[in-house]
């Protein structure tokens, strides 16, 4: 099975993350701008939260704040929930299931090491299965392996 850091090696090792005194408007555009969903919110190096975009639109945008003027930390999650690099995809796809969470970071001896989304776990499962497929089609067709197309 493959693990979660293995899905990772293949993604930016860049963390993008934001102070959680910082204007939500300042998250929303460091998301825009780097293409993530989420941000690590750090206060003196040390993980405090979590602020997705989803966070946004259901504790800011529906609740009519205004992005600018509401600091990060009023809608962060501060109860982080994480993978380590060892645990399996399919650990990883059951814990966002069950918590209903589209991005988890992930942690190796206290360090964050990036953040896998669903997007991140559900491609990789379709190569693997892809994959699968592809090799059993060889088997049943008897097709060798240096005479694929």
């Amino acid at each position: 099975m493959k693990t979660v850091g293995r899905v990772l090696e293949h993604k930016s090792k860049r963390v993008w993350s934001i102070e959680p005194e910082q204007p939500v408007a300042e998250a929303l555009r460091l998301m825009a701008e780097k293409d993530v969903g989420a941000l690590q919110v750090v206060s003196s190096e040390r993980l405090v939260g979590i602020v997705t975009e989803r966070d946004v639109v259901r504790k800011l945008a529906l609740q009519g704040h205004d992005a600018a003027a509401t600091p990060v930390r009023a809608i962060m999650t501060e109860r982080v929930l994480y993978v380590r690099p060892e645990q399996t995809i399919e650990e990883c796809m059951a814990l966002m299931t069950e918590k209903h969470l589209r991005h988890l970071p992930v942690v190796d001896a206290g360090r964050i090491l990036g953040i896998i989304s669903i997007r991140d776990v559900v491609a990789d499962l379709i190569a693997e299965k892809s994959f699968i497929i592809e090799q059993l089609e060889n088997y049943i067709y008897a097709i060798p392996p240096y005479n694929r197309t």
